[in-house]
């Protein structure tokens, strides 16, 4: 495995620590989160492991378990990936915003900062990889969102 490799797995248990840490920690009180609030969280939570599902299916094939470009995928640049770059990281994001709404934990607020900035080195070195692996990247990158898609 080259430098690549290793630096995408360390991604992948980074990221496995984080979100598990967001799904262990224990809930508390630290702010109010009525039956709406809660139930706002829910539909977060449950929108963004459907939207990691339907991107996933999306990219097939050029699917990876890390952020390295698989050798014989393709840039995705349709369904989903027509409105952000990264749909994946922005239903893991949504989740993450889910149960840190539903959480009421200043805590688990802490790890969610974290996650999100974890996510933004990520798809930040993921980029550079993809940028190098296809020709059209850079415009794609130029003309689409990262993971909040345009009005």
């Amino acid at each position: 495995m080259d430098r690549r490799g290793v630096v995408g797995w360390v991604f992948v248990g980074v990221q496995a620590v984080l979100l598990g840490l967001l799904i262990l920690l224990p809930g508390r009180d630290d702010w109010p989160t009525p039956a709406a609030v809660d139930t706002l969280g829910a539909i977060a939570l449950v929108l963004g492991v459907v939207l990691v599902a339907a991107a996933s299916l999306r990219l097939g094939r050029a699917l990876t378990a890390t952020p390295v470009p698989t050798r014989d995928g393709e840039l995705i640049t349709h369904g989903l990936y027509r409105y952000v770059r990264h749909p994946i990281y922005s239903g893991v994001l949504l989740a993450v915003v889910g149960l840190t709404i539903r959480s009421g934990s200043l805590i688990t607020l802490a790890v969610a900062v974290t996650t999100v900035v974890f996510f933004v080195v990520k798809a930040t070195w993921e980029e550079q990889r993809l940028a190098e692996r296809y020709e059209g990247y850079a415009a794609y990158a130029a003309s689409t969102p990262r993971f909040v898609p345009r009005p």
